[in-house]
């Protein structure tokens, strides 16, 4: 009997294997195509629609003028990895050896997938939050690995006796995502620390996605796990440039941790991609000694996020307002929709404008996609103008 063969079983894990053994577009996908074919406002795919600083372009221009233009080491390039060294002892106080501890990456995804293929395997058990960013499934279904999700409560907080009910002797990994994609939650240092004492009990690695690290608003700290007691040996933090420089196309991402882990991950990763921007990753450590760019971004999201959120209250949706991310999820209940997929993909027809659906971010059937059924996220990293028109367009549903 032939078994199943990998990329259907990555495609289950992800939602895209239908009933009838077809294979479905990620929900991404999906909704720009119906956006496009409607002319419906885009506040699905969170992708920003301004370039990143000027400077770093040029520099990446430089970069490419002065001949940097063929392989880059593997590991990155030997400015990246400092900067990205002095990154963390600057903001985080983490002390980390930019030539042992430190692998440049083709974006954060495949510092994710490669740590998972590198250290988990069949009969291990990878817990991660629920909803969950899809290229995490992904690449425990590639690693053969169980996924097991631990939903966020219903106020997109984390469960603590969820997460050590969760936890068994076959838990190899813990993966951690904060600020959180898709719901914008930022974890407490109180909640880390539920997530840093079961690490320690268990003995446990940790992988922690920081992608949005810098994209924190109010109140809201970001505190990588790295930093409690006892998690700097047990951790592989991944981060990224593209969100906080909005340069996603340039996909230069990163990881940091303690040596022997770097070297498993940088085996694997070799044979992935080995090695990618070579002109890109001078620029981006240039960037990284910027902590103006960052803030001024992070302070402009908070206004367009209060925008949209105003916009959507206003339209009768309910609202978690997000400390963090490009991302707000808003309950259609009030308004009558009780399935989010449905109400995506009905609202360009409606009112011209896309979200997707916070399901998509869970296994089918699970209490997460339960409790998740009628929320639908939505992107504020576009224009305030873009904003306003797709708010304006969201005022029909109670019309």
């Amino acid at each position: 009997m032939t078994s199943t063969p990998r990329w259907r079983q990555v495609a289950a894990a992800t939602g895209l294997l239908s009933d009838d053994g077809t294979i479905a577009q990620t929900i991404f996908a999906e909704m720009t195509v119906l956006a496009n074919r409607t002319g419906a406002v885009n506040l699905g795919q969170g992708f920003p629609d301004v370039d990143g600083p000027d400077y770093v372009k040029e520099a990446a221009k430089a970069a490419i003028d002065a001949g940097r233009n063929q392989y880059a080491p593997g590991d990155g390039v030997p400015e990246l990895r400092h900067a990205i060294a002095d990154h963390q002892r600057r903001r985080y106080g983490l002390d980390v050896d930019p030539d042992t501890e430190v692998l440049a990456t083709t974006g954060a995804t495949e510092a994710l997938t490669a740590a998972i293929l590198a250290l988990t395997g069949p009969g291990d058990e990878v817990i991660t939050l629920e909803p969950f960013y899809d290229s995490h499934a992904a690449a425990i279904a590639m690693a053969g690995a169980t996924h097991v999700p631990v939903p966020l409560t219903a106020d997109l907080r984390l469960d603590a006796d969820a997460l050590r009910a969760a936890a068994t002797e076959r838990t190899a990994m813990i993966l951690v995502n904060t600020p959180h994609n898709p719901t914008g939650t930022v974890l407490t240092r109180a909640e880390l620390e539920q997530v840093a004492s079961l690490a320690r009990e268990r003995d446990t690695l940790v992988l922690t996605d920081e992608v949005y690290e810098h994209l924190v608003f109010d109140d809201a700290v970001h505190v990588p796990i790295a930093t409690l007691p006892g998690m700097a040996e047990r951790t592989l933090t991944v981060s990224s440039s593209g969100k906080t420089f909005s340069l996603t196309g340039w996909k230069v991402g990163w990881m940091h941790g303690p040596a022997d882990l770097i070297t498993a991950v940088r085996t694997l990763k070799q044979f992935m991609t080995y090695t990618s921007g070579s002109a890109f990753q001078p620029a981006i450590a240039l960037a990284l000694a910027d902590e103006e760019t960052p803030r001024a971004l992070a302070d402009s999201l908070a206004e367009r996020r209060d925008l949209l959120c105003a916009g959507l209250e206003r339209a009768g949706f309910d609202v978690v307002v997000p400390q963090g991310t490009y991302f707000v999820v808003a309950d259609g209940a009030p308004l009558g929709f009780t399935n989010g997929h449905d109400l995506c993909l009905r609202l360009p027809e409606l009112v011209g404008v896309v979200g997707v659906p916070v399901s998509a971010f869970c296994r089918p059937g699970s209490t997460a996609a339960q409790t998740m059924r009628s929320r639908v996220r939505f992107t504020f990293v576009k224009q305030p103008e873009v904003l306003r028109d797709g708010i304006e367009r969201l005022a029909a549903l109670t019309r």
